[in-house]
């Protein structure tokens, strides 16, 4: 499977662990968990481990990887990198050792801006003391609606470089959202078969709080039968802003660009 990523808000995944188990509302229509099952059904190696058909399902089940723990090291160019797109890095079944593990890479691949998102930040902030954090990493976490904001509190705890919110699929007002640690937030509605509607007031609200308070805001699409069938125009324009790069160079001496600034790759 390639490495370069259609995510509008990335350039490549990295994968050294797979499946995962639905918590929340946002879980309902997973695109991971469907694609696992194809993928196990042609036989991908990763993804021959089941779940628990209630909250997982074939080829979800969670699994460590450490074959391909040293992919990124193989990138030579620097790359903004979404680790764990089909799992979630927190989840309880992944081992602080291995967590440890994926830190380590990131620490020795500096040229590279790696995002974790999860919608487990109460156990990385449990484990946040025992771990020592790369500057190349950008921690965010998933609040699709007020049932899940308490979720942004423990992520503004952790000492990430930067901490961002992924509220998609929005399902529902997130009102007076509190911004006060927060770098960045993306929004998006939900896609494809049985995909519920998000409001255009939800994500002008968000939109609005963000230019208050000076955060960058990423508008990924509204979703539909497929993620591109309503676009990516809010008010007649596109929303791509993203916290500045901090580069970190081989010898530790850092720089800074204004903006991630990329083109999303041809695959996923």
């Amino acid at each position: 499977m390639s490495i370069n990523s259609k995510i509008e808000w990335t350039e490549a995944t990295w994968n050294p662990v797979t499946g995962c188990d639905r918590i929340s509302r946002g879980c309902d229509n997973c695109y991971a968990l469907t694609l696992a099952s194809r993928l196990k059904s042609m036989g991908a190696q990763k993804y021959q481990s089941d779940g628990n058909p209630s909250t997982s399902g074939p080829g979800f089940g969670v699994a460590l990887h450490p074959q391909a723990l040293d992919q990124p090291k193989r990138w030579r160019s620097p790359r903004v990198v979404f680790v764990n797109s089909m799992s979630d890095l927190f989840h309880a079944k992944v081992p602080l050792g291995f967590i440890r593990d994926v830190f380590q890479v990131m620490e020795d691949t500096p040229r590279h801006t790696y995002q974790v998102l999860t919608k487990r930040p109460r156990r990385a902030l449990r484990l946040a003391g025992k771990l020592d954090w790369p500057r190349n990493l950008w921690v965010g976490c998933s609040v699709e609606d007020m049932s899940v904001v308490h979720r942004a509190k423990d992520l503004s705890q952790l000492p990430a470089a930067v901490k961002f919110l992924s509220c998609e699929p929005l399902l529902g007002p997130l009102p007076n959202l509190d911004l006060a640690a927060i770098d960045w937030i993306i929004v998006g509605g939900e896609s494809g078969v049985g995909c519920r509607p998000m409001r255009p007031h939800w994500v002008v609200e968000i939109r609005d709080g963000c230019q208050s308070a000076g955060v960058p805001f990423f508008f990924k699409q509204w979703g539909g039968r497929t993620a591109k069938s309503g676009g990516r125009l809010l008010e007649g324009r596109t929303w791509d802003e993203m916290p500045p790069r901090v580069v970190v160079n081989e010898t530790g001496s850092t720089s800074r660009q204004e903006r991630c600034s990329f083109s999303a790759g041809s695959a996923s």
